[in-house]
């Protein structure tokens, strides 16, 4: 092994803490993250880059533990497996991080030029911004670290500039003036991923709007009066016959306030059943109303815009907002809207009745609102109209959309296809420019005039305006743009002769979570396909979210956030991965249970000491890949359920099972090894048993490897003289098939004595009483199982013998093992009419119990009134106590 750090014996008590460190240095130091096999077969993920701002959370344990279980798997399995690793510029996150701490010291952005504040981002970079690379360490992540990229790195920063370029080259970047999600704190446009909606208390008020010919009102109703402002039409249904007549006359309305003349104009957006059927229309404010403007025939350039960057009112272009409205906050404008609307008795107020009937009026009607939040800010969203740079999505979606419906990409799971084509084939232009100083900036500049020139370099870009002086744009890229380019950008593009991007792409596997399924995996798709030619991935395996024990979402206000560190520090990184792991199913989220967590640490104790009790006997570790031969059937069967879990490891890991895996490995080791397979050789090392069971418990630490590095390579490196780390070994091919004779005849033992040990439990008998068993007339394969192996029925069932004839008259118990039916005398073992009586009690309390929980959950007031865990704590005392029902009663009949 390189630089082979060993001892000879293995420690006493199991401690995870002093192994991970040890090891995680080890491998990294000697490079055993990537070795180096130029022949082998490639194997490539990319990992999600995590926001250089971030610390690891419990969704980041879930994503990368499955994809080092995948990139562990596939190493074993001799590919050149690569996992590529890397954190992103994250660009709002990282300007908050920074200017924050100015303000701490008194300072502020706008008190550098933007250079100064750039070295300054840098500068805190190489300070504090590896927090959460050292945290995946931690989780025992085999990224190949000495490729790490940064998504601000020289050569991702071409790739960017390049990919910007030729898409404006190709019209599928263009500047547009639009709706976007405005932060008005930060002063930026921001992705929908980065909005939150929170329901608040908020109010709908209702407003008469008059009609210009004098001849009425129309009503309509808002949550936002100040948008009033910029109102510039009001849509009725054109199925609506109360506003026909409206319509057909083409009539308008004139706003109060601004005296504004407006269309009524027809859209299936109204509701007919919804209040009066007729809705307010302020296009450049609200992204429904955006849609609504340009079918009514208004052109983006002439929307109306009534706020400006702070989200204050400011004039819009016809001049009709009064002077004492300019300048003010939005919410402050609303309550002056409905002030003064209320002056000019156009307010309808909202009437309720008070304890006594008597009506009583209000300004507005109590409503709870979805309304969006900027996640960074920290300040309600905006909907605003301004100048950005937008990709035509529609048309870079069609590739992707091709390569899943043909099978190149296979999205898993399969259930997922509909939503993903339900975005793609309804996705919108995607705004790629942010306001801020961080991130790469855009390509683009500008004449004095307006015009604008796109090239890589500012150079190409006078070259093309020639002698007119330009200015470059300001705005940085969406993060997410750069990120989309992760694939190919990662391993040398545009460089396309780059040895690792002929290698490696496509890479062959995304795992990724599904709430970023439509920001990143879908728009890589899209560049990689647009820019490559071809799929940036084979597969994507979209996983579920980490919720509270309870099924809600965890999140810091409802103080339900489990910090995956702590588990780590209090169970070990094994046993959290094994989890993570074992939880995983395709299709559902994960529950946190810190018990379960708990319960795998035990599971790697129990291998522990099973090596532990394998060194003491002189058991070492195999020399061969291939089974060594076996006489025994004990052996023989060992052999045999190896054989049978590397072939359902495989297949789980194939089709994407994660917990399917994990639990194969997790029976074979708990059950039928340490269990079963030690228990039956207790006493009776000789040299074939020491060999297959060397040879078994390899094979153990070779398969739980992924799942479980650190106690695994520990393992490895004290239990044999290795050529290798077990980080680089081979994975099983055992060259061997399962004997179904020494199966059966196992098989027979495990069951004798597991009934055996459950019948004694139920029936109070001590564990170590020996009994003795009578079977009359055994089949002549049951009679030579049980002479064969007399050691096992007198060491491992307590029976003195299991005697070829029928029982003698009197109480006793059967005891089942394939085709045998055992009685076994219990006359002075118990008290069986006091056995009886308990039992009898105890069933009749549990069919109590059973049927009063039925009744309930049988209520459907119950289950609709009561909370969604109390419904479940029914549910799961109903099967407990209907089990528990079902075992006495099976104890009872064992008396007869």
């Amino acid at each position: 092994m390189t630089d082979q750090i060993a001892e000879p014996a293995l420690d006493k008590t199991f401690d995870p803490a002093g192994i991970e460190a040890k090891w995680y240095a080890h491998w990294e130091q000697n490079n055993l993250f990537r070795p180096e096999r130029p022949d082998a077969a490639p194997f490539t993920i990319v990992n999600p880059p995590p926001n250089v701002t971030g610390s690891l959370h419990i969704g980041h344990a879930l994503d990368n533990t499955l994809q080092d279980v995948v990139i562990r798997y596939e190493r074993l399995r001799g590919k050149d497996a690569l996992w590529v690793v890397g954190t992103d510029h994250a660009g709002i996150a990282t300007q908050m991080v920074v200017e924050r701490q100015m303000e701490q010291r008194q300072d502020k952005r706008t008190n550098y030029s933007r250079e100064a504040f750039i070295e300054k981002v840098w500068e805190w970079k190489a300070e504090s911004g590896g927090t959460i690379t050292g945290q995946l360490r931690r989780l025992g992540c085999s990224m190949d670290w000495s490729r790490e990229q940064f998504t601000m790195d020289p050569h991702f920063t071409k790739a960017v500039v390049k990919v910007f370029v030729d898409l404006h080259k190709q019209g599928l970047i263009y500047r547009d003036k639009r709706l976007v999600n405005w932060d008005p704190k930060l002063k930026t446009a921001i992705s929908d991923l980065e909005v939150e909606t929170r329901e608040i208390q908020g109010h709908f008020w209702h407003f008469n709007y008059p009609l210009s010919d004098g001849s009425g009102h129309i009503e309509v109703a808002t949550t936002r009066p100040e948008t009033m402002l910029a109102d510039m039409a009001v849509a009725v249904n054109p199925a609506d016959e109360r506003y026909k007549p409206l319509l057909e006359r083409g009539a308008t309305v004139t706003l109060p306030i601004t005296g504004r003349e407006i269309p009524i104009v027809a859209d299936e957006h109204a509701d007919p059943e919804l209040g009066s059927g007729a809705v307010k229309i302020t296009p450049g404010h609200d992204f429904n109303d955006f849609e609504v403007g340009k079918r009514a025939g208004i052109e983006a350039r002439d929307m109306l815009n009534m706020l400006d960057a702070e989200a204050k009112v400011c004039q819009t272009a016809d001049g009709l907002i009064p002077h004492h409205f300019l300048g003010m906050d939005r919410f402050d404008a609303r309550a002056a809207v409905v002030e003064a609307m209320k002056e000019l008795g156009l307010l309808i107020p909202h009437v309720t009745k008070d304890k006594e009937g008597n009506e009583v009026e209000h300004d507005a009607e109590p409503r709870t609102i979805a309304t969006p939040y900027g996640d960074r800010g920290g300040v309600v969203i905006e909907p605003w109209l301004t100048d950005q740079w937008y990709v035509d999505a529609a048309t870079l979606a069609i590739p992707p959309m091709e390569a899943v419906r043909n099978g190149s990409i296979e999205i898993v799971p399969k259930s997922w296809e509909k939503t993903f084509f339900n975005w793609m084939e309804n996705i919108q232009p995607w705004c790629v420019s942010r306001q801020l100083w961080w991130g790469h900036r855009i390509p683009a500049w500008y004449t004095e005039d307006g015009e604008i020139f796109v090239a890589e370099t500012e150079e190409e870009a006078q070259a093309l305006a020639g002698n007119k002086a330009l200015t470059r744009d300001n705005d940085v890229l969406d993060t997410w743009f750069s990120s989309a380019l992760w694939p190919f950008a990662t391993l040398g593009w545009p460089d396309q002769d780059s040895a690792l991007l002929k290698k490696h792409y496509p890479n062959d596997l995304l795992v990724s979570g599904f709430d970023i399924l439509f920001f990143w995996d879908a728009r890589m798709a899209m560049q990689g396909i647009h820019f490559m030619k071809e799929v940036p991935w084979k597969r994507l395996y979209l996983h579920g979210l980490v919720r509270a024990a309870d099924g809600q979402k965890m999140s810091k206000s409802k103080g339900n956030v489990v910090d995956p560190l702590g588990l780590i520090d209090q169970y070990g990184a094994d046993a959290l991965r094994f989890f993570m792991t074992a939880m995983e199913s395709q299709g559902r989220d994960v529950k946190m249970d810190e018990k379960r967590v708990e319960g795998y640490r035990n599971f790697a104790t129990k291998l522990w000491n099973a090596a532990r009790f394998c060194q003491s006997n002189g058991i070492v570790g195999s020399t061969s890949v291939a089974a060594p031969k076996a006489t025994s059937a004990v052996n023989r069967w060992i052999i045999g359920e190896v054989v049978e879990t590397v072939a359902a490891l495989d297949k789980a890991m194939a089709d994407l099972r994660f917990d399917a895996a994990a639990n194969a490995i997790y029976h074979f080791v708990w059950n039928q090894f340490c269990d079963w397979y030690i228990e039956l050789i207790k006493g009776s090392f000789d040299e074939e048993t020491k060999a297959v069971a060397g040879w078994v418990l390899d094979q153990i630490l070779v398969m739980l490897h992924p799942f479980m590095p650190f106690v695994t390579e520990e393992l490895w490196s004290k239990t044999g003289t290795r050529e290798a780390e077990l980080i680089v070994a081979a994975w099983p091919a055992p060259e061997a098939a399962v004997d179904a004779d020494a199966k059966a005849e196992v098989e027979w033992l495990i069951a004798l004595v597991g009934n055996l040990r459950g019948a004694k439990a139920e029936l109070g008998i001590s564990p170590g009483a020996r009994l003795t068993a009578y079977l009359a007339d055994p089949s002549a394969e049951t009679r030579a199982v049980i002479e064969r192996n007399p050691a096992v029925v007198d060491r491992l069932a307590r029976l003195d013998g299991i005697r070829f004839e029928a029982a003698p008259a009197g109480a006793a118990m059967q005891v089942g093992a394939g085709d045998a039916m055992l009685a076994i005398p219990l006359e002075g073992v118990i008290d069986i009419a006091a056995e009886k009586a308990r039992l009898e009690k105890a069933h009749a309390a549990s069919i109590k119990e059973r049927d009063s929980l039925g009744k309930r959950l049988d209520n459907p007031a119950f289950a609709q009134k009561a909370k969604p865990e109390a419904v479940e704590k029914a549910r799961a005392d109903h099967a407990a106590h209907s089990a528990e029902a079902e075992r006495l009663a099976a104890a009872l009949a064992r008396l007869g």
